[in-house]
């Protein structure tokens, strides 16, 4: 009776262990039969209640039967672990998706995509131009003849006597005048071009320069502008003020300064314990830059500004390092 129930019982548990397809499986089955509570460890410890007769033999046959199952079990693992090792870790359905990372914008293209906002909200239009720009465009129709002295503030890339790499963005006002009539306002965002490298200046770097061209366009016009702008981008308590200043293409000029938004106004040293940040600088039209688009400056008013994007974007986000923006450093640009 005994034999055959070990018997039987051993042919249960070979069949199981070749039906087991992972190491977790073949465990189950070891610990059914071989385990502390197991049905082959139960026959064993109930072979001293068996008649004297039957104790060897049953005894025998079970411990043969366990040492046979042990043996089938460390070989079953094996090859188990060996074909798990070979094809990897198993799919498993429940658990979530990698998600990608997620990309963004760069902080400077961040800052000028928000200018621009601005902008189009009063009413401005976006207007392109050429980076290889002629000097007649990017000097002489804005009032800066060769023997000027304000090529001097801009270290220009010549790339031949009459062409060069734009210094500003404002030949894009003077292509845009010369194909349009009064009035228009444009802004004109884009990449510039200059001789300077410092942890303030980078020989490439962006500017959105603006233009507003109308009947009876006054200064006050222009204050009204770019105070709204300066609201917008540094928030409504930023105090604002406009100094005389010149530049060859507007008069009369100023230059545009914020309340320092690293202090509050008090004075620190970025800026230079004034309380001020210059981040403008703007004017009415000259004449001479109408005449030489064919405006009757009799007739037509207008302002002009540019502000520095970079800058913008310094200010905006506590930055003390231009280079930043162009180093590539990842956990420079993950915070944005």
């Amino acid at each position: 009776m005994e034999e055959e129930r070990l018997k039987s019982l051993r042919a249960e548990a070979l069949a199981e262990l070749a039906k087991a397809q992972t190491s977790q499986e073949v465990e189950a089955v070891r610990i059914k039969y071989l385990g502390r509570k197991g049905l082959l460890t139960g026959i064993l410890k109930g072979v001293k209640e068996l008649p004297a007769e039957l104790r060897p033999i049953v005894g025998r046959l079970a411990n043969e039967i366990k040492r046979e199952l042990e043996s089938r079990i460390k070989d079953r693992l094996s090859d188990l672990k060996e074909k798990e090792a070979s094809i990897g870790p198993g799919l498993d359905i429940t658990l979530p998706g990698r998600p990608w990372p997620i990309g963004h914008l760069h902080p400077i293209t961040q800052v000028m995509e928000e200018i621009c906002e601005v902008f189009v909200r009063l009413g401005f239009s976006i207007e392109r131009g050429p980076e290889v720009e002629l000097d007649y465009y990017n000097f002489e129709a804005l009032n800066i003849p060769k023997d000027h002295p304000a090529r001097d503030m801009q270290a220009t890339f010549y790339i031949s006597e009459s062409v060069l790499l734009r210094t500003h963005t404002s030949p894009i006002q003077i292509r845009a005048m010369e194909r349009r009539r009064p009035p228009l306002r444009i802004i004109a965002p884009g990449k510039v071009y200059r001789c300077d490298s410092d942890v303030t200046h980078t020989p490439m770097f962006h500017q959105v320069e603006g233009l507003m061209v109308d009947r009876e366009v006054s200064f006050a016009d222009l204050k009204g502008v770019l105070t709204y702008f300066v609201h917008q981008i540094f928030g409504p308590q930023t105090g604002v003020r406009f100094r005389p200043s010149f530049f060859p293409f507007t008069e009369p000029s100023a230059e545009i300064d914020i309340q320092c938004v690293m202090c509050g106004g008090k004075g620190c040293r970025v800026c230079g314990h004034t309380g001020w940040l210059e981040v403008l600088g703007a004017g009415m039209v000259h004449p001479n830059v109408f005449a030489s688009v064919g405006y009757d400056s009799e007739e037509w008013t207008g302002f002009a500004f540019g502000l520095g994007v970079e800058r913008i974007a310094m200010l905006k986000y506590g930055i003390d390092d231009i280079r930043l923006f162009f180093e590539n450093n990842w956990r420079f640009l993950e915070q944005f």
